[in-house]
C-alpha cells in the first residue's frame, strides 16, 4: 500500500449506532481521521463543501435528502471527495443509480468490520472499492451506462493531463501535490476543471478514461 499520512473522512448517515461502529473502527487506523459526522444528507453537504475531505462514506437510505440526492448535490457543488456508498441495498438499479451519480464504490453494511477497513483504506487512496458479491454487477454497470459523449483528453491543459495521469495511478490529492510540487488546493482546482472539462462525475471514471487512452 502507498504511504500517505492521512486522509480525512467524514460519515454522512442517520443511524447513531452505525456512526459510533464506524467512528471506533477508524479510531485504529493511522492511515485516516475522521473529522466530521453528519446525520442527514443536507448537514453532510455543508461539511464536505466546508471541509472538502478526502473521503465520505455515505449511506443510502436516510430522511429528508437520500443518499442519491446527496451524492448528485455533492458532486454539482463541485465536491471531488472520493464517495463510497456504504449500505444494505443490494439492488441493480441502486447501484446503477450511485455510480451514474459519481460514487467512487459500493459496500454492503453486512461486511466484515476487518475487510470494510481495508476497502476504505483502498479508497482513500484513489481506488474504486466494490463489495465482492457485487464486483460483477457493478462492473457491468459501468460499462453499459457510458456517457453519450466521448471525453477528449485535448481538453486538458498539460497540467490538468499530469493530474489526471496521477489519478488513474491511485494517488491522493496529498500525493499528487507532493509528486508535482504545488499545493493541494491547486491539486483540488485541477481536478475541479478535469471533471468539468471531461464531463465525468468522479475519479474513478477520470481513471478509466485514461487508462483507455493509454
Amino acid at each position: 500500500m502507498t504511504d500517505i499520512s492521512f486522509a480525512t473522512v467524514i460519515i454522512i448517515d442517520d443511524h447513531p449506532l452505525l456512526r459510533k461502529g464506524l467512528s471506533q473502527l477508524l479510531e485504529f487506523e493511522p492511515e485516516l481521521k475522521l473529522i466530521a459526522e453528519a446525520e442527514n444528507g443536507i448537514q453532510g453537504l455543508a461539511i464536505a463543501i466546508r471541509d472538502e475531505p478526502d473521503l465520505i462514506i455515505l449511506d443510502l437510505n436516510m430522511p429528508e435528502m437520500n443518499g442519491i440526492n446527496t451524492l448528485i448535490a455533492l458532486r454539482n457543488a463541485g465536491v471531488t471527495s472520493r464517495i463510497i456508498v456504504l449500505t444494505v441495498s443490494d439492488n441493480v438499479s441502486d447501484i446503477i443509480q450511485v455510480m451514474r451519480a459519481g460514487a467512487d464504490g459500493y459496500l454492503l453494511k453486512d461486511i466484515k468490520p476487518e475487510l470494510l477497513l481495508e476497502e476504505i483504506k483502498k479508497a482513500a487512496l484513489g481506488q474504486m472499492v466494490v463489495d465482492p458479491r457485487l464486483t460483477e454487477v457493478l462492473v457491468d454497470a459501468i460499462h453499459t451506462h457510458q456517457p453519450d459523449h466521448q471525453p477528449k483528453l485535448a481538453e486538458l491543459t498539460f497540467r490538468e493531463r499530469e493530474v489526471a495521469t496521477l489519478i488513474a495511478d491511485g494517488l491522493s490529492n496529498k500525493q499528487i501535490s507532493l509528486e508535482l510540487g504545488i499545493s493541494q488546493e491547486t491539486v483540488k482546482v485541477h481536478v475541479k476543471h478535469v471533471l468539468k472539462k471531461l464531463k465525468l462525475s468522479s475519479r474513478v471514471k477520470v481513471a478509466l478514461f485514461m487508462v483507455q487512452q493509454k
